[in-house]
């Protein structure tokens, strides 16, 4: 078994904690119909990345006044679309099992957002709740997991990630943390990675929390 030693765990959400994919198809799809793009998959390697940044680089000529349309079409859509969202495997355990100033959860979505999809699907809101209102510019960039470990009081490198999606682990490590994929949503990703959040263990220790996983590759 693999061990990391950390003081704090920043959880990804969507794909991570919950299960929110065919809600996020669906609303991508409604906007392709907006874009007159209908049936085009959008967002192909794009998840995990900010709706408003995604929207500038799929149709980089789109007047900004567009973009924000569409981006608040988007985040409405899927605030209304959660009946079929869930926990991932293993994920409220999980959380329950890290004390509430030992944790985050880092989104690319906006708080509304991820507080429907939080209680749609059963799990409790962490004190800090990082979002895509709270950064200029989210996954890839840093900012959004450099700001949670400071409201949490730990040095960035102190802390683990746990993602879903190649941007969220980009973000991580460049802000200086440690990461773990979670393979719901890539079949790969750089660095450590476990099939789910069943196969990952956290114990509170005197000197902050022990990580426990398989080898990647040795499954959940």
């Amino acid at each position: 078994m693999t061990q990391v030693f950390a003081d704090a765990v920043l959880f990804d959400l969507d794909g991570t904690l919950v299960d929110s994919t065919a809600s996020v198809m669906r609303n991508w799809q409604r906007i392709a119909a907006m874009l007159g793009r209908d049936g085009e998959d959008l967002v192909g390697d794009l998840h995990g990345i900010p709706g408003r940044q995604v929207l500038r680089m799929i149709a980089p000529d789109l007047p900004e006044e567009r973009v924000a349309e569409l981006n608040e079409a988007l985040i409405e859509g899927e605030i209304a679309d959660t009946e079929d969202v869930t926990t991932t495997k293993g994920a409220l355990q999980l959380v329950e099992s890290v004390p509430p100033d030992r944790w985050a959860i880092v989104t690319s979505g906006t708080r509304r957002l991820a507080q429907a999809r939080l209680a749609a699907a059963g799990l409790p809101v962490p004190p800090i709740l990082v979002t895509a209102d709270d950064v200029q510019e989210g996954k890839p960039n840093p900012a959004p997991f450099l700001l949670a470990a400071r409201h949490l009081g730990w040095p960035a490198g102190r802390c683990l990630v746990l993602e879903d999606a190649p941007a969220g682990i980009t973000a991580a490590r460049a802000a200086g943390c440690a990461t773990l994929g979670v393979l719901t949503t890539f079949p790969a990703l750089e660095g450590d990675t476990v099939e789910d959040l069943t196969a990952v263990a956290i114990e509170v220790t005197a000197d902050g929390l022990v990580v426990t996983y398989p080898p990647s590759g040795a499954g959940s």
